[in-house]
């Protein structure tokens, strides 16, 4: 619960890692965090020796959070400098699947997983959905997103995993924070530091939280006195997961939106999660639901441009983009919750022929907008919102239809 660094907050930097997606870190859910800056870091030279000296210069800075002596000392000890994770976190591959790809594999066999386990689980799903008014589709769709149903939950010790990542300093602030909320985790109790595992990054449980998130939203909701997101019974995550979508907006009695048909001639300036209209808005400009269902307020999403499916989401689907914010995860778990309630499929047709971008490309792309006063907010070969903004923006002044869409048409077009 990590575009998971899910997520949610500002995980966005690791999900491809740890959903194996390509996107942004769960991103795991939220990550605080904190203020641990100028402690020595590793410069690249990570050492066993190195982490030790660290972890010294850490405890004054984890005490004054309210860490007692007893917990740090004991779970610092098994604190080692793990130079796999070092290399996992700078790992970035070159290519990252097209949406369809993405949707593809993570749906796929899923959705028959999905619909037995809300057969084994149909009574703590109820209980939870009666709580939290998130459809127990929503929930399993997360939990399947993020460990295959508890399959890969991870067993990466997340103290010296955490205490690594922040003395190896390309994110070592935010890396201590986490640490910090990890070592609170462990002080009140509800798991030991040998027990507490999970991503390499730091994301733990069924649903992979990060330690932050754990603190604002986990639940002890079978009532054993432990907020218990690690044992293979998933009760606590499940319910943690609905708690962590409530509080963060998601409206109960509302879908997360609905696939529409647009009509001949759709402006584009109207898409993007900027703009907001009322269903009976929509439905004047002439889109339609492809099930033939009255249209709900929100905005149209169209990953894949005007050659491609087209969404109108609602404010859920955001309460889903604070677990990751991501399109294609978010997309991801909305049509995964579909196959599990045995609902339709997506309709429209992606462009499938269209040639993967490289993250090379993608970030000549950002360049080159930046270039022409177009701000995608950083070079980074990440298109995210902002970048998707950039791209309207440079079409219209291009005179092309402004979907935002990233393409070799677009980079031929900035390069001449």
């Amino acid at each position: 619960m990590t575009r998971r660094i899910s997520r949610i907050a500002t995980m966005a930097i690791l999900i491809g890692s740890l959903a194996g997606c390509g996107m942004s870190l769960n991103q795991s859910p939220g990550a605080m965090g904190g203020q641990f800056g100028g402690l020595p870091t590793a410069g690249g030279q990570g050492s066993e020796a190195g982490l030790r000296n660290w972890v010294q210069s850490f405890r004054p800075r984890a005490l004054a959070a309210g860490i007692s002596p007893a917990t740090f000392d004991g779970a610092m000890a098994d604190a080692h400098y793990l130079p796999d994770i070092v290399a996992l976190d700078r790992k970035q591959s070159e290519f990252t699947k097209p949406i369809w790809d993405y949707l593809d594999g993570a749906i796929g066999p899923r959705g028959a997983t999905g619909r037995a386990k809300a057969a084994q689980y149909a009574g703590t799903l109820s209980a939870i959905e009666a709580r939290y008014g998130v459809p127990r589709e929503i929930v399993l769709a997360i939990w399947g997103m993020e460990s295959n149903f508890g399959a890969g939950r991870g067993n990466t010790r997340i103290v010296p995993a955490l205490a690594t990542l922040a003395y190896d300093g390309r994110r070592g602030e935010f890396f201590a924070g986490e640490l910090v909320a990890a070592l609170r985790i462990i002080q009140s109790g509800d798991v030991d530091s040998a027990h507490m595992v999970g991503s390499w990054a730091g994301a733990m449980g069924h649903t992979q939280f990060m330690p932050s998130s754990f603190l604002s939203h986990a639940v002890d909701f079978n009532g054993d006195g432990r907020r218990d997101i690690w044992s293979d019974d998933p009760t606590d995550a499940l319910a943690s997961t609905a708690s962590y979508l409530r509080q963060n907006g998601w409206r109960p009695g509302q879908g997360w939106g609905t696939e529409v048909i647009l009509p001949p001639g759709f402006d584009f300036n109207q898409a993007g999660k900027s703009v907001q209209h009322s269903g009976s808005q929509w439905a004047a400009m002439g889109v339609r639901a492809v099930s033939g269902a009255t249209l709900p307020s929100g905005s149209i999403l169209a990953p894949a441009g005007a050659r491609g499916p087209a969404f109108l989401i609602t404010d859920n689907f955001r309460a889903i983009l604070k677990y990751n914010a991501s399109d294609s995860y978010a997309l991801a778990v909305a049509y995964l919750a579909e196959a599990i309630a045995g609902r339709p499929g997506i309709q429209g047709d992606w462009p499938r022929g269209d040639r993967t971008l490289s993250n090379s490309e993608k970030a000549e792309i950002q360049r080159l907008l930046m270039a022409r006063g177009f701000d995608t907010g950083g070079v980074d070969g990440k298109l995210g919102s902002q970048s998707a903004e950039a791209i309207r923006a440079f079409q219209r002044s291009r005179g092309v239809t402004p979907d935002g869409y990233a393409d070799t048409r677009l980079l031929a077009m900035l390069r001449s």
